[in-house]
């Protein structure tokens, strides 16, 4: 084997540093390595098993999962679109040519690529399921925030009496996605109308191309707190990701690109990569504010936004990013509008509808078969290496902070994600359709795959492509 071919964290189950191995204990080590991994995929496919095989049985027996293919909310119907062919050259494109492109194009030269790549790749797969059904009418649906435009005509108004509209059986209450949600989603689109890009096409386009620059925003920030390489290895996993299933056409992936872009601009001021760092800091408080108005759940990046810090080893950022991140709630809050008790009327109406009928017991741990899903086998692969060095990753940070590999940063990024995630699943707010919601903490699993071997990247790329297309052919995901 090459002596390329072994990442540090191949030979060494961890960071990379000390003294090199023989070549034949590296051999042995890089092999238990790539075992581990099948393993972990092993595992997460095993996941997915039972929770289809139990979903079934439940919802058979009583229908309470509230999910025709569970742990999927989606329902069997296979079919072809004038997306399949695209989608399938995309694939085989990013597995041929995606990692060598990825290692030699100039770094802007990625970053536009990578997006291009990613836009497609979601736009191909929406389109599997028609023009008018997998794009133009997906945000149109009764569930959707488009439904209510024109009960924004006056913004004020509707901002002050929004929580009067939240319970089901309160008069003229609002759809599932427009109450689930603070008016931050909605107003998205009411401005994106007035501005003349109304209808259900404009504001799938939208959602797919600002969703879609969250792959930039990923790439950006492992760059600047690990390293470029690990950034480049990562790009064609990002790219090709699993949740291009639901991203395409949904408003979570735009709210994972608001969310993604607080982190990076973060991470920007916070290693001073940037022209203007306070510039930089304002603006991704300023954007994780906006993120709070848009899911109740995303406060859960500060998990995210804490490991930044806690990388780049400052706080000075902090100051400026809390100043943005004030301006939203202000701004909401003098409008009329209340967080908190918008939250808790949403709780009570949570329990009113598929909430109170789902069964903890099972999404609990069906909700991580989901998102085994959304960020395929290949994530998980690189989430167990991720764990396995995390430890010897703290070590190193507390004792050589200046020379601490970037794998081992790297390791430290990702299992926060990872904790925002479980402590969302744990909270019994997120019962079902987390393949869908939990695409801005999914997003944070995929750079792990950097940390995979570059000699087997094709055959990982392919287990994250070939589940993503199977499921978009063979079910229907909408709403």
């Amino acid at each position: 084997m090459k002596t390329e071919d072994v990442t540090p964290t191949d030979t060494a189950g961890g960071t990379g540093h000390g003294p090199p191995a023989p070549p034949d204990r590296t051999d042995d080590r890089a092999r238990r390595a790539g075992r581990a991994d099948l393993i972990a995929a092993a595992a997460g496919g095993l996941l997915i098993t039972a929770a289809v095989v139990v979903g079934h049985v439940i919802q058979n027996r009583d229908g309470s999962l509230r999910a025709q293919w569970p742990p999927l909310l989606a329902s069997w119907d296979p079919h072809l679109g004038p997306g399949t062919p695209a989608a399938l050259v995309m694939a085989v494109l990013v597995v041929s040519y995606g990692p060598p492109l990825a290692a030699r194009l100039p770094w802007r030269g990625l970053l536009a690529a990578a997006w291009a790549g990613s836009t497609a790749w979601v736009f191909s797969m929406a389109l599997i399921d028609g023009w008018h059904r997998g794009v133009a009418k997906r945000l149109t649906t009764k569930h959707e925030y488009l439904r209510v435009i024109d009960r924004f005509e006056d913004i004020p108004a509707t901002l002050r009496d929004f929580t009067n509209h939240i319970l089901i059986g309160e008069p003229g209450n609002w759809p599932a996605h427009v109450a689930g949600h603070p008016p931050g989603a909605t107003l998205t689109f009411v401005w994106l109308d007035r501005v003349g890009l109304g209808g259900g096409a404009w504001a799938a386009v939208f959602c797919v191309v600002v969703g879609s620059s969250a792959v930039l925003a990923a790439l950006i920030t492992v760059r600047v707190l690990a390293d470029e390489r690990l950034a480049r290895r990562a790009a064609p996993f990002l790219v090709l990701a699993p949740a291009a299933v639901w991203a395409g056409v949904s408003a979570d992936g735009y709210f994972a690109a608001v969310a993604a872009w607080s982190v990076a601009l973060l991470a920007l001021a916070a290693t001073r990569r940037v022209r203007f760092p306070a510039v930089a800091a304002l603006g991704g408080g300023l954007l994780f504010g906006w993120t709070c108005y848009l899911s109740y759940g995303l406060g859960l990046m500060a998990a995210v936004l804490s490991a930044v810090l806690v990388l780049a080893r400052t706080v000075r950022p902090v100051p400026l990013f809390l100043l943005g991140a004030l301006v939203a709630p202000m701004a909401f809050t003098l409008a009329g509008f209340n967080w908190w008790t918008a939250y808790h009327l949403l709780v009570e109406r949570y329990y009113q509808g598929a909430g109170g009928v789902r069964p903890y017991g099972y999404w609990v741990w069906a909700n991580l078969a989901c998102a085994t899903l959304a960020a395929g086998l290949a994530a998980v692969a690189g989430l167990r290496r991720s764990v396995v060095a995390a430890p010897g990753a703290v070590r190193e940070l507390r004792s050589r902070p200046a020379t601490a590999s970037p794998e081992g940063r790297l390791a430290l990024l990702v299992p926060a994600a990872l904790a925002a995630l479980l402590v969302a699943d744990l909270s019994g707010m997120s019962k079902a359709e987390t393949e869908r919601i939990w695409q801005p903490f999914l997003l944070w699993l995929l750079p792990a795959t950097a940390l995979l071997p570059r000699r087997r990247v094709r055959y990982w790329l392919v287990a994250s492509a070939v589940p993503a297309l199977l499921i978009n052919h063979l079910l229907w995901t909408g709403w």
